[in-house]
């Protein structure tokens, strides 16, 4: 085969191909030329250690690698750097065969679910198949050619497995081609058996020139803006809703200036916060089913809604609840057809930024009615004063009022845990949640105008997507004087905290801030609402068996009793300390207080754990959620209390908008 023009070759590992190819490439955005890929993260097994493995040792200086502790973390940790570098950039992440590869699993599908581009180098069982069976490989009988490896087909947006070396030479171009690319980024796959890691090819050396990747911005048809302007200036009530392409194409100035120009009242999805970047008329605080009540009883008046840069998952919508108004039509900006037609949306297939500067172009002599701006600037001001309510750390939350709640030692919620955060946040800083109850919680009430930015994943509200995202964050801003805060409860803590050592061993100065309200507290919030009793979401001990006959024996004969008893006596402190952070356990406001301030400046991880009262939640978002009760149930809660018949209306408010 005659390679290039040049017909100079280099004779390289697979594995020593793809380390220099990835160390070669550069995006280019508004001018900006950056390393694409400045890092690989990684664990080492006997599927890519002396393949991947022995390529990164050779090549340190190119491509520097992070020793990790656990292959899903670092997959977030790799997305958490995507998302706070905007797309622009993200970190590569190799682990051995089988668990390891498998491991990633969940990274890829987050990040595919969130469009943020995502690079794995999974190893992957030999080519060669003379070794038999080898350890860790699925060995199917019917289906040799299938390895666990394939599981990353349906959550990837490109897969190829490299069989020969010189598969590369077509598979590499063609998957940072789907890296660069708005439309289509997310995970990217190149499964890579063990032998052929380690086997050499001559490779042309134009392969591994520097090359660069711009990342396109889609020009608005005039057209299709000018459609979208006549529907807003028709609509009596229009309304906005921002995601997350917003803030990935930095329109956030923009659309602020639209919404003051216009006073078209904007809301945030989870995606979305920190859209809008400084508090107006028009700012009316995040949607949908974990927004601000009174956004959502605006949504449900709008005639006109205008979603820019989102997916509208059934977060947003209330399970295609929230748009009440009968004559609602929609429109929108997307880069991504797919979900620019949503709601039957007219649709203008561009760039945020570009769109919405087209867009105000096109509104320059506009403003919305008085009648509906004033409507808007009562909802802002009835909220502005239940949610200073609820954040404000210096009022006692008298537990005697609510005998439901547990005794503990907390003396803050977790809304006035955040109120102490949010007056700590600094501009520059980053706030970052992922599931469970804080970031519904930060959707809610946190004020991410004024630079303080807020990290929510909620696409695929992954667990254990918070700490090594965090870490991700931090590398992505070199600014030392910036925070960065991951806001999580204990049941993340206690899940996947390990990452906090790579913390300790790179020095990647970052912030854990943990709400200990002893369990999964949101799932037992949803599973109180849906059947009115708890069950198996709190970390308490187990109740005596009652005595009743069991078919178990052993230990497993005892567990007939409830998880009732008392709550854990987890000392999520001191495993923190043991993990190697610097670590604070406040109590009161002012200790939180004195916490945040003597460590803002620390040049590694530090862990605050907080204790909050359980079950002491921010108001509610008074909107529907498609989760049904069970239709059979001898529990008399389910029933008396009418779940189902609640369940049934909301379904009769769902609509189909085509």
């Amino acid at each position: 085969m005659v390679h290039g023009t040049s017909g100079r070759t280099v004779r390289l590992t697979a594995a020593q191909a793809v380390v220099r190819y990835i160390a070669a490439q550069y995006t280019v955005a508004d001018g900006e030329r950056r390393r694409f890929v400045p890092a690989a993260l990684g664990i080492f097994g006997h599927g890519n250690v002396a393949g991947i493995g022995q390529a990164l040792a050779q090549h340190h200086d190119r491509l520097p690698f992070v020793q990790g502790r656990n292959e899903q973390s670092l997959g977030h940790l790799a997305t958490g750097f995507a998302k706070a570098s905007k797309r622009r950039q993200t970190l590569a992440v190799t682990a051995s065969i089988g668990p390891g590869s498998t491991n990633l699993v969940t990274a890829a599908a987050l990040a595919t679910v969130n469009r943020v581009p995502l690079l794995l180098l999974p190893g992957d069982t030999y080519a060669t198949r003379r070794q038999g069976p080898v350890l860790q490989q699925l060995d199917l009988p019917g289906t040799p050619d299938v390895t666990v490896n394939d599981a990353f087909r349906p959550i990837s947006r490109f897969f190829d497995r490299i069989t020969r070396p010189e598969q590369l030479l077509t598979a590499l171009p063609q998957a940072f081609r789907v890296l660069a690319n708005p439309e289509e980024t997310g995970a990217v796959v190149l499964s890579l058996p063990q032998d052929v890691q380690s086997h050499a090819y001559d490779y042309p050396e134009e392969l591994f020139i520097e090359r660069d990747w711009p990342i396109r911005r889609r020009v608005p048809d005039a057209g299709e803006i000018s459609r979208i302007a006549a529907l807003i200036r028709e609509a009596e009530h229009p309304l906005v809703i921002a995601g997350g392409g917003v803030i990935y194409s930095d329109a956030q100035q923009h659309l602020t200036d639209l919404g003051r120009a216009t006073g078209l009242p904007i809301a945030e999805t989870f995606g979305g916060k920190g859209a809008v970047t400084e508090d107006g008329p028009f700012r009316v605080d995040g949607i949908g089913l974990e927004g601000s009540p009174e956004t959502n009883r605006l949504v449900a008046q709008a005639d006109l809604i205008v979603h820019i840069g989102t997916r509208l998952t059934d977060f947003a919508t209330g399970s295609q609840s929230i748009f009440e108004n009968e004559h609602v039509r929609f429109a929108s900006i997307n880069i991504v057809e797919h979900d620019a037609v949503k709601q039957g949306a007219i649709a203008a297939l561009a760039d945020a930024r570009l769109g919405i500067a087209a867009l105000s172009d096109e509104l320059a002599d506009y403003r919305v009615t008085e009648n509906w701006a004033l409507r808007v600037s009562d909802a802002r001001s009835r909220w502005s004063a239940t949610r200073s309510a609820a954040l404000d750390p210096d009022v006692r939350f008298a537990t005697e009022e609510h005998p439901e709640f547990p005794e503990t030692d907390a003396v803050l919620t977790q809304g006035q845990l955040i109120g102490l955060l949010q007056e700590h946040a600094r501009a520059g800083d980053t706030i970052v949640a992922a599931a469970g109850g804080p970031p519904g919680d930060l959707q809610k009430v946190w004020d991410a105008t004024g630079a303080r930015h807020a990290h929510l994943e909620f696409g695929f509200s992954c667990m254990g997507y918070e700490i090594p995202a965090a870490m991700g964050a931090r590398l992505a801003d070199t600014n030392e004087a910036h925070r960065v805060t991951a806001f999580i409860g204990d049941g993340t803590f206690v899940m996947a905290p390990t990452e906090i050592v790579t913390a300790v061993q790179e020095g990647i100065a970052f912030t854990v801030v943990v709400s200990e309200n002893h369990g999964y507290q949101v799932i037992r919030r949803l599973q109180m609402w849906r059947t009115g009793e708890h069950f198996g979401n709190e970390f308490r001990h187990r109740e005596p068996s009652d005595g009743a006959a069991s078919h178990a024996s052993g230990v497993l004969a005892t567990m007939l009793g409830r998880l009732d008893g008392d709550y854990l006596g987890i000392d999520l402190a001191q495993i923190a300390r043991g993990l190697g952070a610097e670590v604070r356990a406040p109590k009161t406001a002012a200790d939180v207080r004195a916490a945040l301030a003597e460590t803002r400046d620390a040049r590694g991880p530090v862990v605050i754990v907080v204790p909050t009262i359980p079950h002491a939640d921010l108001p509610g978002s008074e909107l529907w959620w498609d989760v049904s009760p069970a239709e059979v149930s001898v529990d008399p809660d389910t029933e008396a209390n009418g779940r189902l018949d609640e369940y049934r209306a909301g379904l009769a408010r769902q609509r189909w908008h085509g």
